[in-house]
C-alpha cells in the first residue's frame, strides 16, 4: 500500500526518486533496528531472569548453611552440657529401666541414684551412644536446644510436695514401727 502512494506521489511529481529512496532506506534501517532491539531485550530480561533465578540458589544455600552451622553448634552446646554435669558417682549395682524407642534399657546406679531418678532430682539423657545421668535442670536446659537427647526426666517432685501438703497438718508419733 505504501508503494501505491509512493508511486502516486512521483508521477503527480510532489516527490522525486532520491527522496522515496532514502526514506525507505530510512525505514528499513529502524525495523532492522527494533528487530536487533527485540533481540537485545530478550537477551537482557534472559539474563536477569538467570541472575535472579542463581540468586535465590545462592539465598537458599546459605539459608541451609547456617541451619546446619546452628545444628552443629546446639549439639556442641549439649555435650559440653552433658560433659560438665553428668554424675561420676551413679554407678552401682541396682538395674534402673526405662525405655528408648520401645525398647526397655537398662542402666546400673546406685540406689541414692535410683531414688533421685524417680523423685526427678537427676535425669538420664543421650551421649552419643551412651546414657547418663545428669541433674534434672541441667536436662531441662538440654530438653530446650533438643528434646530428643534427654530420654528419662520424671516430675515426681510436684506430686510429692502435694502429698505432703494433705498430712502436713497430722502428727507422727515418734514411737511409730513401720
Amino acid at each position: 500500500m505504501a508503494n501505491a502512494f509512493q508511486d502516486q506521489f512521483l508521477k503527480a511529481g510532489l516527490v522525486d526518486k532520491n527522496k522515496v529512496d532514502k526514506v525507505k532506506r530510512k525505514k528499513h534501517k529502524s525495523t532492522k533496528q527494533h528487530g536487533k532491539h527485540k533481540e537485545v531485550d530478550e537477551n537482557k530480561q534472559l539474563t536477569q531472569k538467570a541472575m535472579r533465578e542463581k540468586a535465590e540458589r545462592d539465598r537458599e544455600l546459605n539459608r541451609q548453611k547456617e541451619e546446619n552451622a546452628q545444628q552443629k553448634s546446639i549439639a556442641a552446646q549439649i555435650k559440653q552440657l552433658i560433659q560438665m554435669n553428668m554424675l561420676d558417682e551413679a554407678e552401682g549395682d541396682v538395674d534402673y529401666k526405662f525405655t528408648v524407642d520401645n525398647l526397655i534399657k537398662t542402666v546400673h546406679v546406685s540406689e541414692k541414684v535410683q531414688q533421685q531418678l524417680s523423685d526427678g532430682r537427676l535425669a538420664i539423657v543421650r551421649l552419643d551412644a551412651q546414657y547418663v545421668i545428669v541433674p534434672s535442670p541441667v536436662a531441662e536446659k538440654i530438653r530446650t536446644r533438643d528434646e530428643s537427647c534427654v530420654l528419662v526426666c520424671n516430675d515426681n517432685t510436684a506430686n510429692s510436695d502435694d502429698q505432703d501438703d494433705d498430712y502436713a497438718k497430722y502428727q507422727i508419733p515418734d514411737d511409730l514401727m513401720w
